[in-house]
């Protein structure tokens, strides 16, 4: 199955002064299938890192020591591409951002992995490299932002990057209540009445805290930005990549 990446480009008011923009996306779950790749195509993620740079080169985005990326997980494609997604490494995606743009911070997804298995020691190891912070539960600042995250999803916990919903809710309360700039999470809130995909009590717990920024995937939005009654503003980046770039005067 071929299909295309869904790109998306916007401006934004409130940006670090060292950034002039943020590249936001996840679950690419899909592989490059350009005539000059031998199969397996490179991971899509490693694709559009390579992109990043021919749209620098023209002017055509910021220069990259001025852009982060936030990766929210799923980055993972079978090699025979015969169906979506798959589970296994995906730190040549996170080092091919790390090794272009100023920074990537994110969290993993259920099918990623950072090595040959699940060891947290690969975790450790891939987020001690310069530039690169993976987080699960954890906070840290970049820049002049504090972005806060959180891996995996709702289910069973003897698998990797699963969580309870109990567990998984009082995690992001815990980090919604320390007022990061960002929120990262793969999974996430729901948004009732409007068929966009999960969990009611995520939603509950993140309006009860003050507004923050959600970035989720894992459950595919017809509309990527949808805001909470708490106004926390929501934007899902599942299969897709947005570029958030500081407005400029005039």
């Amino acid at each position: 199955m071929i299909e295309q990446l869904e790109v998306l480009k916007s401006t934004v008011t409130a940006l670090p002064n060292e950034r002039d923009a943020i590249l936001f996306t996840g679950d690419l779950q899909g592989r490059a299938t350009r005539p000059s790749d031998r199969l397996p195509g490179r991971l899509l993620g490693e694709l559009l890192a390579e992109e990043l740079k021919v749209l620098a080169s023209h002017g055509a985005i910021p220069a990259l020591d001025r852009i982060g990326v936030v990766l929210v997980g799923d980055l993972y494609a079978r090699p025979e591409m015969d169906k979506r997604g798959g589970t296994g490494d995906v730190r040549s995606v996170w080092k091919a951002f790390a090794n272009c743009c100023r920074w990537v911070v994110g969290v993993a997804g259920n099918h990623d992995m950072f090595g040959p298995n699940f060891l947290e020691a690969h975790v450790k190891a891939l987020s001690q490299q310069p530039h690169i912070h993976l987080l699960d539960g954890q906070a840290v600042n970049v820049d002049s932002l504090k972005v806060a995250g959180l891996s995996g999803i709702v289910g069973n916990p003897r698998r990797p990057f699963r969580r309870t919903e109990a567990d998984f809710t009082s995690v992001v309360k815990r980090l919604s209540d320390d007022e990061p700039d960002l929120l990262l999470m793969h999974d996430g809130p729901d948004v009732p009445g409007y068929n966009f995909k999960g969990w009611t009590s995520v939603r509950q717990a993140l309006e009860v805290s003050k507004p923050t920024v959600v970035v989720r995937g894992h459950a595919y939005w017809r509309n990527p930005l949808f805001a909470l009654r708490n106004n926390t503003q929501v934007l899902n980046v599942d299969s897709r990549a947005i570029l958030a770039v500081r407005a400029t005067d005039g």
